[in-house]
């Protein structure tokens, strides 16, 4: 069996197999109310899990999309993506993936008022934004003068997890806590941060019961060695000057 020092929880396999799951429903639950911050009352209590199930054979595809859809009560679409790499293009990805979310809920002939908000969350394990200390970033469509809203159905969340590690202090609110998480932490500091977080608790008993798999130890493995050669990869091209002509997807 292959053994796994150190648990890596920006694997996206790993990833989709805890919150992709009818299991993992509470932990993923917690984590969107922490990101969407509803107002009180408002908090999510149930999602339906829309993913696909991703062929094995795929994971050593540098280009494949690990990603999470799930939809609210009220019909909200929302697509969760962990993206480790700079390919220096999350920007245009974000828009081009969410734009294909939206346009898909219609078939042929409906109505333009049946589309539903559509959020996408992109977890980094990079900076993207300029200001070191603000890790979540949220954009809607608003008019530039005024502020005011065009309409609600797009709303696009990044969250930057370099930027909270380097914090160095505990954690303020839910939202921090599960950037830790995100963060590799262990230890002492997990075990605290868990005993007042029953999602993250949840997502921790998901961990040890996917790394007893040796099936599931074995994915996981595929596809650290795809992001391994995918920075390899990009490192290569960067010192050629030539990253731009990779970074297509």
């Amino acid at each position: 069996m292959v053994e796994i020092k150190r648990i890596n929880r920006t694997n996206d396999y790993l990833f989709k197999r805890i919150f992709g799951s009818e299991e993992g429903k509470e932990a993923l639950i917690s984590f969107l109310n922490a990101v969407l911050k509803p107002l009180p009352g408002q908090e999510l209590t149930s999602v339906e899990l829309l993913d696909r199930e991703l062929d094995p054979k795929y994971l050593l595809d540098k280009a494949a999309r690990l990603d999470i859809l799930a939809k609210t009560s009220t019909g909200t679409l929302v697509n969760i993506e962990v993206q480790v790499v700079n390919k220096y293009n999350i920007d245009k990805r974000t828009l081009f993936y969410w734009a294909g979310l939206y346009y898909g809920q219609l078939g042929s002939g409906e109505n333009f008022i049946n589309l539903r908000k559509t959020i996408t969350i992109n977890i980094l394990g990079f900076n993207w934004f300029e200001d070191a200390g603000k890790y979540h970033y949220t954009f809607h469509i608003r008019e530039d003068q005024t502020g005011e809203l065009l309409n609600d159905d797009l709303e696009i969340h990044f969250l930057e997890l370099k930027k909270i590690a380097g914090l160095k202090r505990k954690p303020q609110n839910a939202l921090e806590e599960w950037l830790l998480y995100f963060n590799n932490i262990e230890g002492e500091e997990m075990e605290v941060i868990a005993m007042g977080n029953p999602g993250i608790r949840k997502a921790l008993t998901l961990e040890q019961i996917f790394l007893k798999d040796k099936k599931e130890r074995r994915l996981y493995e595929l596809r650290e060695k795809a992001g391994r050669d995918e920075i390899s990869t990009l490192a290569g091209a960067r010192a050629e000057g030539r990253a731009d002509a990779i970074c297509t997807f």
